[in-house]
């Protein structure tokens, strides 16, 4: 009840890649608690469920500067088409790639950066100024990767070191105005994540790891909570907390080892599963 109460404020929510995972999700929720809002979804791919009859799906690859461009001047006049209320924006959109980094294609790591961490930053700085005269919160999706250096997943990682520490410095940027961020680090997530990485099977199951490895719905679920609760950061699953916490007060050189012995067993694995 107080979720849907909360989510009243909000007359138009954006969220990149929602055709999937986390996005797809986040939208799924945000039906169940708002069905009256307009959803705006951003991906190349129309997601397969219904956005109401006031959404819009804009198709639009995120990495491309020019469309992304395109893209955020629809979406200004779709938020100025709708009464007045508060505007949640969504920044979902990101992918991985899992390999060492000079065996890794450089266009893809180069595509990565544009969409996970220019694309991030383009598309809120678009939005922000719609969003402080209507009020709202941006929503970034970062991951537990970005608490430490991560081997294997070294551009990924990085990436969303970037998305972290921006999003909780443009909070406090905001701080005073009518618009806060929310930063959302999910540890291993049960979706199309680690196969579009190159896993040839996800690394953990959910029995294996409990704390650790969640669903996508259930990412949602407290994402949404922590937005009506009005959180800075998110970190879902007792077990992400602690070893982000632990990892935080080691030394950085000895926490990147330990990952990097621990990545480099999944790559075997994945090596004998194929």
């Amino acid at each position: 009840m107080k979720q849907l109460e909360y989510f009243k404020r909000f007359s138009v929510i954006i969220v990149t890649g929602g055709s999937s995972g986390i996005g797809c999700s986040i939208i799924k929720a945000i039906q169940n608690v708002a069905p009256n809002i307009t959803l705006c979804n951003l991906s190349r791919s129309k997601p397969a469920f219904f956005l109401g009859p006031t959404g819009q799906h804009f198709p639009v690859d995120l990495s491309d500067a020019t469309a992304l461009a395109d893209t955020a001047s629809e979406l200004i006049k779709k938020i100025h088409s709708v009464p007045n209320g508060e505007v949640l924006l969504v920044n979902n959109s990101g992918f991985g790639d899992y390999g060492r980094m000079p065996d890794l294609e450089l266009k893809k790591q180069l595509s990565m950066i544009d969409l996970n961490v220019r694309a991030v930053v383009d598309l809120t700085a678009r939005l922000l100024p719609t969003l402080l005269e209507r009020g709202g919160v941006v929503v970034n999706i970062a991951s537990t990767a970005a608490f430490q250096p991560t081997p294997y997943l070294a551009t990924y990682g990085a990436s969303k070191a970037f998305v972290r520490n921006w999003s909780l410095a443009l909070n406090e940027d905001l701080r005073g105005s009518k618009v806060r961020t929310l930063t959302v680090c999910p540890g291993p997530t049960q979706s199309n994540f680690f196969k579009a990485a190159g896993f040839a099977t996800p690394p953990m199951k959910k029995s294996s790891a409990p704390g650790l490895d969640m669903s996508s719905e259930e990412v949602a679920q407290r994402t949404l909570k922590a937005i009506a609760k009005g959180q800075a950061l998110l970190v879902t699953g007792w077990m992400n907390h602690c070893i982000s916490f632990f990892g935080s007060k080691m030394p950085l050189v000895a926490v990147t080892r330990i990952g990097g012995a621990i990545l480099r067993k999944m790559r075997l694995e994945q090596h004998r599963a194929q």
